[in-house]
């Protein structure tokens, strides 16, 4: 009999293991204000007032059950929703939704989240009714937003209390024309609530461990495309498609090195030709320079679980018509479907001027 007690206290103590907690959650609620920074002259008579609104999040605890969670110092996810009202009629409102993540700094007093997102604008840029509004040329937009907080929870009850600055970007990435965007850099005030009353306590296995990680070079093909048009408003939206090759070597368990090629093919380059050969004929060109262009890069993979964060340099090799300068950026997402295959979600820049949103698929060999 004591026997069979001891094998049902077991079992019974394995399975409270099994169930025990392990993640809890907040939300937080901030109001922000600020102002639209100047990054380009032609939106300055956009700017007239300071933008505020309201930025609600729900978050989710990381606590070390995962090994990634105990090296990025137990990380935060989840969605954020912010309303911004631009303060002024040309502008119109903004709603937009995003998925983040929390990284802690200071104890875990220091707060920083960034977030990817989409947004929906009330009045976008038409022609006829609304001709001033040549930041945003679309209805839907892409969204980018970071914030750094000091934040301190639990003060009273479940109730704790943010502060800090953000910086709310919206612009459709050249998606169509006009796509001057906004940067709003605001401060912001709030409050958080824990959602549980107890947390469980943070898993520590890999305090004071040397993670060593080896892997040999491996190859990635990546093909990519989308929809993007020329800066002159009306020219029209085209298809474009990027291949490329790259190799990486990581050289710990969080980052690998890049090094690559890429080949563009971007229609609305080829029409933008024409249409400066037959606006501009003091330029001098004929309207069938090569529309094609071939770069190399440099980049940096940061491995946060099953999805990366890649950033890369390039330089144009073989550049026949001047379009915004020979060096470029990417910057975006990577996530692993398994062992092998991968989508990115990537943004091409010249600078400050995106040229488009990339989507892709790719293999890693």
């Amino acid at each position: 009999m004591k026997q069979f007690l001891s094998y049902i206290f077991l079992i019974f103590t394995v399975l409270c293991f099994s169930q025990e907690k392990q993640h809890a959650s907040y939300i937080d609620f901030n109001y922000f204000t600020g102002n639209i920074a100047l990054h380009n002259n032609s939106i300055l008579h956009l700017i007239n007032g300071h933008p505020e609104g309201v930025i609600v999040s729900w978050n989710k605890k990381t606590f070390g059950y995962n090994d990634w969670e105990q090296r990025y110092n137990y990380p935060d996810y989840g969605a954020t929703f912010i309303y911004q009202n631009l303060k002024n009629n040309v502008l119109g409102n903004n709603y937009s939704l995003y998925a983040h993540y929390n990284f802690y700094f200071l104890n875990r007093n220091l707060m920083f989240r960034i977030a990817q997102g989409m947004g929906y604008t009330t009045n976008p840029y038409d022609k006829e009714t609304n001709y001033r509004n040549i930041a945003f040329g679309t209805r839907l937009l892409s969204s980018t937003f970071v914030m750094l907080n000091y934040k301190k929870e639990r003060i009273f009850d479940k109730f704790g209390v943010q502060a800090g600055v953000s910086l709310i970007h919206y612009s459709n990435a050249n998606f169509k024309s006009p796509n001057n965007g906004t940067n709003s850099i605001t401060v912001n005030l709030g409050v958080t609530y824990n959602l549980d009353a107890n947390e469980p306590e943070y898993v520590t296995t890999l305090d004071g461990v040397k993670e060593k990680f080896t892997e040999p070079i491996k190859y990635n093909f990546v093909v990519r495309g989308g929809l993007n048009e020329s800066d002159v408003i009306g020219s029209g939206q085209y298809p474009f498609v990027v291949l490329s090759a790259y190799a990486d070597k990581r050289i710990n368990v969080k980052s690998s090195l890049q090094l690559g090629t890429d080949v563009f093919f971007s229609r609305f380059l080829k029409e933008h030709i024409y249409f400066k050969s037959v606006a501009f004929p003091e330029e001098n060109l004929s309207g069938d320079e090569d529309y094609k262009r071939v770069g190399i890069f440099a980049g940096h993979e940061l491995f946060v679980n099953r999805t990366s964060l890649i950033t890369q340099l390039g330089y144009y090799v073989y550049y026949p018509f001047d379009f915004e300068g020979r060096t470029y950026v990417r910057v975006g997402l990577k996530r692993y479907l398994n062992e092998k295959w991968f989508g990115t979600m990537t943004l091409k820049s010249h600078g400050a001027r995106a040229e488009g949103v990339e989507f892709g698929v790719g293999v890693r060999l």
